[in-house]
């Protein structure tokens, strides 16, 4: 099976979709060489990605390392899902300004367990290794990293923007974060990585790795990173895609573990320019595919609307399974393109008023759990994205008195609230 699917698209095709939506490819002709040789000796390469287990759920932003990984793995290649329960104890420093918390070995495993679960929603599961970097880093002992931290210089360190920032603005940074780019390129040398993938801002610590292989007479890794994936939000200024990355702290996020009904709703909300962004990063379509349905779009044959519901469909039946994404699709058409809404199955909270006259719009909506905070209520009634009884509510001040009503957020979610 393995040697059917390493010969089943040449090198040159293999390349062109493994470094789709690439930013840094260091080095591209060794990428070649190595697809070449796999190619003909029908040995897989090892494809690396780490993920320190710091937060327990995952969102489209973390799939995008997913979604490169299963196409290597669609060429037969090995990938190993890297799973850093020591390094997580030190905390990734990229990009941070301050010093990050490290976890506690009890949360690093409550989260690694999740991750398990939740990547191989997109991984193949015969092709996939799951590793944790404490079976080498563990017994590298005293001894082993103060022979790692020799390797690198403090000036070299300091080459990192993160830390050269930190250093200029007098801002603290601890001995220990140092040895994280080290230790992170070190599991490369145990793993004897052919690929590791990474973020664009991971690019210093890949090139530890890179380094680290070199030093050890090892042949190098190539690196390859991937953008940062912007929120929904985002929109196309001046022919280029302007957002703020995608985060569940600024609510612009889908996550890998809601509904199907949810990731579908979330990605028809996109603009179409945001639309094609997302089709290259994150679709399994080959790359060919989408270029010609793109073309199919802008010379009118393909309705815009058309293209994004196959790719919502395609995404949350990739998460939740094929039926589910068949369902949100249909679901969706009738709720809101025949502008149905099932308001007998909608969920009744009742919110006490406690002997008030009324009751802020901002208090009650976060009751209906469709927001997370008065916050969240007041920044979407200023969008326009909250109604009352089919009106929409713009006033952060508005209030409601007794009784019953349906309270919509977005396209998506309602419910039906009684205040008493």
């Amino acid at each position: 099976m393995t040697q059917d699917l390493l010969r089943k698209a040449t090198p040159e095709e293999q390349f062109e979709e493994v470094t789709r939506g690439t930013v840094d490819l260091q080095v591209a002709e060794e990428l070649k060489k190595k697809l070449e040789r796999s190619y003909k000796e029908g040995k897989p390469l090892i494809i690396k990605a780490g993920f320190d287990p710091n937060r327990p759920d995952l969102h489209l932003g973390h799939s995008l390392l997913l979604t490169r990984m299963r196409r290597f793995q669609e060429f037969g290649h090995t990938v190993v899902f890297l799973i850093g329960d020591f390094t997580a104890l030190i905390g990734d420093p990229t990009g941070k300004n301050v010093t990050r918390p490290p976890l506690s070995r009890e949360e690093v495993k409550v989260n690694a367990e999740t991750y398990k679960q939740q990547v191989f929603k997109v991984l193949d599961p015969a092709r996939t290794q799951v590793r944790f970097n404490s079976e080498w880093l563990d017994a590298l002992g005293t001894e082993g990293m103060i022979r790692l931290a020799a390797r690198y210089s403090v000036q070299r360190m300091l080459e990192r923007d993160d830390f050269k920032k930190r250093f200029r603005d007098n801002r603290s940074i601890a001995l220990h974060e140092f040895l994280y780019p080290l230790l992170q390129g070190y599991d490369s040398v145990a793993l004897k990585a052919d690929v590791e993938l990474g973020a664009t801002d991971q690019l210093f610590n890949l090139l530890v790795g890179r380094q680290l292989m070199k030093e050890q007479g090892l042949e190098p890794q190539v690196i390859m990173t991937g953008p940062i994936l912007e929120g929904l939000d985002a929109k196309a200024v001046d022919g280029k895609i302007v957002g703020e990355k995608m985060s569940k702290s600024l609510d612009n996020y889908v996550g890998i573990n809601e509904p199907a009904e949810q990731i579908f709703g979330k990605l028809m909300s996109i603009t179409d320019d945001l639309m094609w962004r997302y089709y290259e990063l994150l679709s399994a379509r080959p790359l060919k595919d989408v270029q010609a349905l793109q073309a199919s779009v802008q010379s009118g044959q393909t309705h815009p609307k058309a293209a994004k519901v196959a790719f919502a469909q395609e995404i949350a039946a990739r998460f939740q399974g094929e039926e589910a994404g068949k369902k949100a699709a249909a679901d969706f058409e009738a709720r809101f393109a025949n502008k149905q809404l099932d308001t007998e199955s909608l969920p009744l909270v009742t919110v006490p008023m406690g002997g008030a006259p009324k009751l802020p719009v901002t208090k009650v909506l976060p009751e209906t759990k469709l927001v997370a905070s008065a916050t969240e209520a007041r920044k979407l009634m200023a969008q326009g994205g909250v109604r009352v009884n089919g009106d929409k509510v713009t006033d952060p001040k508005a209030e409601l008195g007794p009784g019953e009503y349906l309270v919509q957020v977005g396209k998506l979610k309602a419910a039906k609230l009684k205040l008493e």
